[in-house]
């Protein structure tokens, strides 16, 4: 049998896989595979069967679509949409559930790709691949219903150049083509309808082969050409997240509207990931200047004891208001937690929004392994099943939550 780097590396080529060959390279690793073939799916929606059924349909598809239409794709782009297809119902074994709809019992799977997601964080860390396909795979995983939905729901283009800030369109389109095509249901033409809508607006909208920020920076870089390196981050972190939400249509507005604050700002950065994944050691390397809310310390200071969690809410109380003080005079602050749920770090998030703050996400993205022997060598370590649940429980952040979006690997450096 081949090494499993050398088999990932087979999918880029004319090698095709099916999710049997899948499991004996990756079910170790990746056990929610193996529990496929036992996850129902609504007889409606997926009258093929299971999972481990559908996904094998969706793989053949792919490799009738590479090639015809999809031939033209590189080596990459190929090695991406086959795991895409591989993994991008790699949660359903934990999302699905039965529920009555319109008064008939449906099988469903809420929010699974965005558990997919988190599900393939830290585990694709370990095989060697190139760190920017993990992050282009785990959007294919994470967005893959997106396209259907944005043409469903008329959605603008801002929701097409938010979408872009997590996934490559382009590959999603060819994925959805698969997804829907390896599935057996009564309205397949009418789904394939919407992916060709999508597709069109997402030419339309400059982010098809494209990604919102290469199309956000080809509208504003001239305007801004005059304003120092400071300046020009601040009105760009501003003008993209506004412009994904609508809140204003021309990058002429954000010009405008940032005006009042680009000159003096608070640098607002919020780390998130486990603990043991190296939290601290970036911020002296990289934002020592910064001023540090560190959760642990203030429950150290409340309760004389960093693990105790008893006082949780008057620690956070606590840590809110120094960020506000720190916002108040524009000061630069970091907020130092693991904030591995998306409620918690969207609260600071906004925090900094309100007080007119650059906001900027530091996601830290390692091999369980090396998360595990690090924390176990901190001066400071947390039991095994804590970091165990820290990792199962994570919401994986994605760039559209704030300004600027950073993710760091286990060498300290940006990915």
């Amino acid at each position: 049998m081949k090494t499993i780097k050398t088999w990932l590396a087979s999918l880029a080529h004319e090698h095709e896989t099916n999710v049997d060959e899948a499991i004996k390279y990756l079910g170790d690793s990746f056990p929610l595979l193996k529990a496929l073939k036992t996850t129902e799916q609504d007889p409606q929606w997926h009258a093929e069967g299971d999972v481990h059924i559908h996904t094998d349909m969706v793989l053949s598809e792919l490799y009738t679509l590479l090639k015809g239409p999809a031939a033209y794709l590189s080596a990459d782009a190929r090695q991406l949409l086959v795991l895409g297809a591989l993994f991008h119902d790699i949660a359903k074994p934990l999302a699905t559930k039965r529920r009555e709809i319109n008064g008939a019992e449906r099988v469903i799977a809420p929010q699974h790709e965005g558990m997919g997601r988190s599900y393939l964080a830290y585990r694709l860390c370990e095989f060697g691949l190139e760190r920017w396909k993990i992050q282009a795979l785990m959007g294919l995983v994470g967005e893959h219903q997106m396209p259907k939905l944005l043409v469903i729901k008329n959605r603008s283009r801002g929701d097409y150049w938010r979408l872009a800030r997590k996934a490559n369109h382009e590959l999603l389109y060819w994925l959805e083509v698969a997804d829907m095509k390896g599935r057996i249901c009564e309205d397949l033409h009418e789904q394939l309808s919407l992916l060709d809508e999508f597709k069109l607006f997402s030419e339309e909208y400059g982010v098809w082969g494209n990604t919102a920020e290469q199309s956000i920076s080809a509208l504003l870089a001239p305007l801004i050409s005059d304003l120092n390196e400071s300046e020009q981050a601040y009105v760009y972190g501003y003008a993209q997240y506004e412009l994904e939400r609508d809140t204003i249509t021309i990058v002429e507005e954000a010009i405008a509207k940032t005006y009042p604050h680009r000159s003096a700002y608070s640098d607002l950065v919020i780390l998130c990931g486990p603990s043991g994944s190296g939290k601290s050691s970036w911020i002296k390397q990289n934002i020592p200047q910064h001023r540090i809310i560190s959760l642990d310390d203030i429950r150290a200071e409340v309760c004389g004891d960093r693990s105790d969690q008893n006082q949780n809410g008057k620690v956070l109380a606590i840590a809110k208001e120094r960020l506000r003080e720190s916002l108040r005079i524009q000061q630069a602050a970091v907020w130092d937690a693991t904030s591995l749920r998306l409620d918690f770090r969207d609260h600071v998030a906004q925090l900094g929004r309100n007080y007119h703050a650059l906001v900027t996400l530091v996601v830290f993205q390692l091999p369980p392994k090396v998360i595990f022997d690090r924390n176990r060598n901190r001066a400071f370590a947390v039991p095994d099943n804590v970091l165990d649940r820290q990792i199962e429980t994570l919401q994986w952040p994605t760039p559209d939550e704030v300004h600027r979006y950073i993710v760091v690997d286990e060498t300290g450096k940006s990915i």
